[in-house]
C-alpha cells in the first residue's frame, strides 16, 4: 500500500499488519505453533479470568462464529480452554492454558522487542508520540455530516 494519501484509519490499519506480521513470524520461528491473525486477535482480547465468545466477537468486531471457530482452533491446539462461567450456568467461558499463558507471556515479550525495533527505525520520541496519542481520551466518536 503506498502511504501517499492514505487516511489514518487506513495507516493503522497498515500498521496493525506490520505488528502482526513480526509477532506472528518471530513466534513461528522461535518454535511455538503458527497462529492465524484471527487466533492472535482472540488471545489479545481475552481477559484473565476467561472472556464468553461473544464478548470476544464484539471486541474482535467480527462474528460470533468467527470468534467461534478461532477460539476452538487454539483450544484444539492445546493454548485455550473452555470452562462453565461461575456467575451463569448458561455461559461458558474461553481461558489460557498453562501453555497458552506461556505462549501469551512470550508474545508479550515479543511484542517489546518489535516496538524497540521499531524506536530504533523511526525514533524513540516518535513511538513516545504514537503511544501518547493512541492513549488519550479521545471521548465519544463523533457524529458528523460530511460536507
Amino acid at each position: 500500500m503506498s502511504h501517499r494519501g492514505a487516511n489514518l484509519p487506513q495507516l493503522f490499519s497498515e500498521a496493525r499488519r506490520w505488528f502482526e506480521d513480526a509477532l506472528l513470524a518471530s513466534l513461528e520461528a522461535a518454535g511455538e505453533q503458527p497462529v492465524t491473525t484471527a487466533q492472535a486477535s482472540v488471545f489479545a482480547m481475552l481477559d484473565a479470568e476467561g472472556t464468553t465468545v461473544s464478548e470476544l466477537a464484539r471486541r474482535m468486531g467480527v462474528t460470533r462464529q468467527t470468534a467461534h471457530q478461532a477460539a476452538h482452533g487454539l483450544i484444539g491446539m492445546g493454548l485455550l480452554e473452555q470452562v462453565p462461567d461461575p456467575w451463569s450456568a448458561r455461559r461458558r467461558l474461553i481461558r489460557r492454558t498453562a501453555e497458552g499463558q506461556r505462549v501469551h507471556e512470550r508474545a508479550q515479550a515479543t511484542i517489546d522487542v518489535v516496538e524497540s525495533v521499531l524506536a530504533e527505525r523511526i525514533g524513540a520520541a516518535v513511538v513516545r508520540s504514537l503511544r501518547q496519542g493512541l492513549t488519550a481520551d479521545w471521548g465519544e466518536p463523533p457524529l458528523v455530516a460530511a460536507p
